[in-house]
């Protein structure tokens, strides 16, 4: 499953399920980080549509999908403006950590968690003992998708799909996402009428892209069908195990544990390409939250997604492993938290810069821009506070003898404003 390759252009290929949902039962995936294209929009006009669908039909037969198929998913779509709007509006969405987690591992969303789990265990627990994956990270992971099933989505895929590809912003990506559908339903693993998910074609209880149902959804019930769209869960679920096993999932590690820092600590060393083992980090004075050293699970790196004055993980390379389904910080540490919840863990205990607001897409342009005027080059231009910025910030807050934390805030880039 795992939107694996992550586009060049889009930043994910697991789409995100309309922004982040605030009820507390929707699916509260993050957008990712993305890069606009330059690209500009067909007029989208319904004759431009059709006559769209009309050369992609010969496209499509020449890639082994036969008329039969083609004719029956493909006649009677509609260009749907809706779905272009919401792709354009993307990168506008924005939310800080702490709020993004108050919604992904609320009370409510932990205790629908733990009751899944206990409907759905036998199941579960077949899965782990095969796949090698904790039930929790999958009930987690269900959790976040869809509300442990509850919403997978209600737009048909191919529609999506087709509106999405006759767009001229990623056209490529969509038309091959649509031909994969095309290939499911030619399968028989569904229909094009069972076929629904989220507007940009992630599909069934925990959101694959038909891509990457191709390459990892599994039968796990053996009915001679992947159904990832049914009322029973287990394809899905088996599926996100497997996917979560290819890409290197180690069983017993733990994505990451909340840890605390000693006074005076060096926050030049809390970046992710710097990887100690938890004993190493235990000399330095980091230890768990009931100041003992966290185990030896392997090397781990230090992560500060709030800043010095937020809470602080030790994570591990299961942590890259969930990246693997949604590349946000926030996703990864709202897909651990909530399994360690559903597991029986408190809540994070370290405070939340809770007075900060997320910055907008606009004013992280506009970090970017100014770090890389005043000589801390960003090295792109792009709205997204990866590692690049995160280190053009940390060498602005050293230059500016301001504790290095590399936490991309609204009084940093007031800071670089007076400049």
């Amino acid at each position: 499953m795992k939107q694996v390759l992550i586009l060049a252009l889009m930043g994910w290929l697991m789409p995100t399920q309309g922004a982040w949902a605030t009820g507390p039962d929707a699916s509260p995936r993050p957008p990712e980080r993305i890069v606009l294209a330059a690209a500009q929009a067909n007029e989208g006009t319904a004759a431009g549509f059709q006559k769209w669908i009309t050369e992609f039909r010969t496209r499509a037969l020449s890639q082994g999908i036969t008329a039969k198929i083609f004719d029956a998913a493909m006649t009677g779509l509609t260009f749907d403006e809706d779905v272009i709007r919401r792709d354009r509006n993307q990168s506008e969405f924005t939310k800080t950590i702490w709020d993004y987690l108050d919604t992904a591992a609320s009370d409510l969303r932990v205790s629908n968690g733990k009751a899944a789990l206990k409907k759905w265990d036998g199941v579960l627990s077949r899965i782990e003992a095969e796949y090698g994956v904790e039930k929790e990270v999958v009930t987690a992971i269900w959790g976040l998708e869809s509300a442990y099933g509850t919403f997978k989505g209600g737009d048909s895929v191919i529609n999506s799909l087709a509106t999405l590809a006759y767009d001229a912003r990623r056209a490529a990506f969509f038309e091959g996402e649509l031909l994969h559908a095309l290939r499911i339903v030619q399968s028989g693993d569904t229909t094009p009428a069972q076929m629904r998910g989220s507007w940009a074609g992630a599909m069934g209880h925990t959101q694959f892209m038909p891509s990457s149902f191709q390459l990892y959804a599994v039968d796990q019930t053996g009915d001679g069908k992947r159904d990832i769209w049914g009322e029973d869960p287990t394809d899905a679920l088996a599926s996100t195990a497997a996917y979560l096993k290819h890409f290197g999932w180690t069983a017993g590690q733990p994505w990451g544990v909340e840890v605390r820092l000693p006074e005076g600590f060096d926050y030049l060393l809390a970046k992710r390409d710097l990887l100690k083992s938890p004993s190493e980090w235990a000399a330095l004075g980091i230890l768990d939250m009931q100041g003992s050293p966290v185990p030896d699970h392997g090397p781990a790196a230090i992560l500060l997604p709030g800043g010095a004055q937020g809470a602080a993980f030790m994570i591990f390379d299961n942590f890259e492993v969930i990246e693997r389904y949604n590349t946000a910080d926030a996703y990864v540490i709202g897909v651990g938290h909530l399994s360690d919840r559903i597991r029986g863990a408190g809540p994070i205990e370290g405070a939340w810069p809770r007075g900060d607001r997320a910055l907008s897409f606009d004013e992280r342009i506009e970090l970017q821009e100014r770090l890389t005027a005043a000589g801390f080059d960003t090295e792109k231009i792009d709205a997204k506070i990866g590692p690049l910025t995160i280190n053009a910030v940390r060498r602005f807050q050293t230059a500016q003898n301001i504790v290095p934390d590399g936490y991309a805030s609204l009084r940093l880039l007031e800071r670089l404003r007076e400049l």
